[in-house]
């Protein structure tokens, strides 16, 4: 039975060449019709800004350096670190850079869309959503370049890593360093003459951790004064999520018709990262002459980065090449402006200063300084020392993503491996199938070559340690077909076992293996697979970690007392799956979060100093040190490991009655494990700032599990996991389905605001829709753009 469709208003916009639409089905997504292609990003556009206007408005400000001006002194030192890691190369370059020649036309026809929106709220502020008022602001409009010149929301790597390290191996060894960050393949990190790793202070990580942070309001710093602007130039632990790739992580696969039971392949992918609302992610289907596709991108960006187009189905995630590196450089005494080159001359910093408008305050002049390698992200006079960061932001043609435009309109894995070639960052496993029943994958992004470093530390700026271009994609790997049956990625160490990591160095650091371990064993294990088996991969709990460490106590069965005992006894024949309803995973979890790995880095590191440097630690590095215990445990080591987890055991009953209540029967990792979409008003503290959040929902899982669901142990609030799932029936494409959490639009007035949540926290799913047949009887709103006469 056809659904009522109910009309919405018709809005006649400049810049439209003819007549397009939009038709929003019951979950909210929009279906997106236009007559040509500018036409179609026209559309995307403009309803980008219909259903999150707020959210990519604010993405602006804050990419472009322009918080100040709306929000006061307390955003300066934040526009000061996003205008150091702009895009400032040559325009033309980076239009050409993508594989797309309409690159810049694109660009143009999206922006214009998002303008017509804006200019319709310029006319009529009620259609502005209601953050706006509280803050007293107003949409403001968008250059094409705008699109591609905000980097710092990428995803690369590792220049934090860099200076942690440097800071942990001024005090410790390399194996100390290996629970921090494990390494992989095993390898030493390469130090240079000239840089005092115990000179290289974390403040040198300030403003580059500004450049990544979200923005954040609280009275405080909306208050704040020009005096009081260098307050909020530090990202504290909670102050807002830095994304890296161990806390953010994705999954996906491809099987193969041979594998699946209707012959057809499934292409799955859940990219995980900070949860929020408005979702970072948003579902869209685009449909024009010589185009139909539909799946999830980012809603500031035109196109779509993971879906299908009717003949091809793509999806990604992380791959941890490493794309920056950190630079030290000695600076002149009587001129901090220059650094030394290893011939003993100097070479001048390029300084450029720029006019800032500060909301209440008169404009302000920032100093922005870049070296040969990068912006200058820290200085120390006296010790007349410079840090920069050079990172593949600065190349043409890295603008987050935005290769997708070529990627999605490939018809064949020629065709979309040609465009993965233009993929700039952040570096990804891309998997791929086809209507032909072909599926693969192939790694994409700029991946530098380094001929006499290894990128694992800070190195002397003065000429001696440079790129040396990039990895041609014609040398990365490709499985085509595979034997397995299958292609699955989770930011795993996955390159070819027999890859020459010396001539074509890719990176160490990755994520834990957990996940990856987990989705391989049931890809390896069944056979008939089927969109409802991905499902269930995609919402598994299991947990690898919990196996590793439940073996590790066999040992001490039988020898447990007290309350270590009561653990030994509920942990005995669990099943190690994270199940929100899990009295076991209860105890697991707040045993390991919250008291072994602690009182573990505190064991093997030897000062309270050195702990915290490593602390959240490695997952897989602890579980190694815990499985193959050393002379750093003590005189006996095994002996000194079983005290540490019987004791640990015990506190972690200790806690589970205090917080869960008395009987472990009635202990629930959901009762404790929730998630939580919090809004960035939603720390000014007013009941309608809270109104926006949504939340709490009990929750299994956690960071190790393929069902991502990383939390802040000091509250078990979800603060990672998937945002956005999609499963692609290949060839039968109205057989996929998706969820986007906690919902599609970013307007708290929209329905589907926070529809999807609920869905979402029980594994669920909904209809990604693609045929006219079977799109239209869900359509629930219409919107008609025509030109303006």
């Amino acid at each position: 039975m056809q659904r009522r469709t109910r009309e919405t208003q018709t809005h006649a916009l400049e810049g439209l060449r003819k007549p397009a639409e939009i038709a929003i089905d019951r979950w909210g997504i929009p279906h997106i019709s236009a007559e040509s292609l500018p036409d179609l990003f026209f559309a995307q556009g403009f309803n980008a800004a219909r259903d999150r206007l707020w959210q990519i408005d604010l993405w602006r400000k804050r990419g472009l350096g322009l918080l100040a001006a709306e929000f006061g002194p307390g955003f300066l030192a934040q526009d000061h670190a996003a205008r150091l890691f702009l895009y400032r190369g040559d325009m033309d370059r980076e239009w050409a850079a993508y594989g797309s020649p309409d690159m810049r036309d694109i660009c143009e026809a999206f922006t214009g869309g998002i303008n017509a929106y804006v200019a319709l709220t310029e006319r009529d502020a009620q259609l502005l959503p209601p953050e706006f008022a509280v803050l007293g602001t107003r949409p403001s409009r968008w250059l094409p370049e705008d699109v591609v010149r905000i980097r710092s929301h990428g995803l690369t790597r590792n220049a934090i890593s860099e200076v942690m390290r440097a800071n942990v191996l001024a005090q410790a060894d390399e194996k100390t360093d290996l629970l921090r960050a494990n390494l992989d393949p095993p390898t030493k990190a390469k130090r240079a003459e000239g840089v005092d790793l115990s000179a290289l202070e974390l403040e040198a990580l300030d403003v580059f951790r500004l450049a990544l942070a979200g923005v954040t309001f609280t009275k405080e710093r909306l208050a704040a004064t020009l005096a009081e602007a260098a307050r909020w130039s530090k990202v504290n632990e909670l102050g807002e999520v830095i994304e890296d790739v161990a806390a953010t992580g994705s999954n996906n696969w491809a099987i193969h018709g041979n594998r699946t039971a209707t012959g057809r392949p499934i292409v799955a992918n859940d990219p995980h990262r900070a949860h929020a609302v408005p979702s970072l992610r948003y579902l869209a289907h685009l449909k024009c002459p010589g185009f139909d596709g539909i799946g999830a991108g980012e809603p500031a960006v035109p196109g779509i980065s993971i879906g299908h187009n009717g003949t091809i189905a793509f999806g990604l995630t992380i791959f941890c090449a490493d794309q920056e590196d950190v630079y030290v450089y000695e600076t002149e005494k009587s001129a901090p402006h220059r650094y030394r080159l290893r011939d003993g001359g100097f070479e001048r910093m390029r300084v450029i200063e720029e006019t800032v408008k500060v909301k209440g305050a008169p404009d302000q002049r920032l100093e922005l300084k870049f070296t040969r390698h990068g912006p200058v992200i820290y200085e120390d006079a006296e010790r007349h020392l410079a840090v920069s960061v050079r990172s593949v932001w600065g190349e043409p043609g890295a603008g987050a993503y935005l290769a997708s435009l070529a990627v999605m309109r490939a018809k064949n894995f020629d065709e979309f491996r040609e465009a993965l070639k233009f993929w700039g960052a952040p570096s990804v496993n891309m998997v791929y199938g086809d209507v032909d029943g072909n599926i693969a994958w192939l790694p994409a992004g700029k991946m530098p070559r380094r001929p006499n470093w290894n990128g694992l530390l800070p190195m002397p700026g003065d000429g001696r340690h440079e790129w040396k271009d990039f990895i041609s994609p014609d040398e990365l790997p490709v499985r085509f077909n595979p034997k397995a049956g299958f292609v699955a990625t989770a930011n795993q160490m996955n390159l070819p076992p027999d890859w020459p990591h010396a001539e074509l160095p890719v990176g160490h650091e990755w994520s834990e293996r957990s996940r990856a371990t987990r989705i391989h064993e049931v890809l390896q294990a069944t056979s008939g697979d089927s969109i409802a088996s991905s499902c269930a991969l995609q919402t598994d709990v299991t947990s690898v970690p919990a196996r590793r460490l439940v073996r590790l106590l066999a040992g001490l069965r039988g020898g447990g007392k007290g309350e270590a005992k009561v653990a030994l006894s509920l942990l005995e024949g669990w099943d190690c799956a994270l199940g929100a309803e899990s009295a076991a995973a209860a105890l697991f979890e707040i045993w390991w979060m919250r008291h072994l790995r602690p009182r573990l880095l505190a064991k093997l590191a030897k000062s309270a100093v050195l702990g915290k440097l490593l602390a959240p630690g490695d997952i897989d590095g602890m579980l190694d040190a815990l499985e193959t215990p050393d002379a750093r445990f003590g005189a006996n080591p095994e002996r000194e490991r079983d005290a540490l987890l019987a004791e640990t055991l015990a506190q972690a009953v200790e806690e589970c009655r205090s917080r869960l209540g008395d009987e472990p029967t009635h202990w629930r990792w959901g009762a404790l494990h929730h998630g939580f979409f919090e809004h960035a008003l939603s720390n000014l503290g007013t009941a309608s700032a809270r109104r926006l959040d949504v939340g709490p929902l009990p929750k299994g899982g956690s960071s190790s599990t393929p069902m991502h669901t990383g939390y802040r142990p000091s509250d078990f609030r979800i603060t990672h996991g998937a945002s956005v799932r999609l499963v692609m029936d290949v060839g039968e494409w109205d057989n996929s389905v998706c969820v986007n959490a906690p919902g599609q639009s970013g307007d708290p007035h929209s329905p589907h605001y926070g529809d999807l949540a609920p869905i979402w926290a029980k594994g669920g799913y909904v209809p990604m829709l693609y045929s006219a047949a079977r799109v239209e009887p869900e359509i629930v709103a219409r919107i008609k753009l025509v030109p303006k006469s």
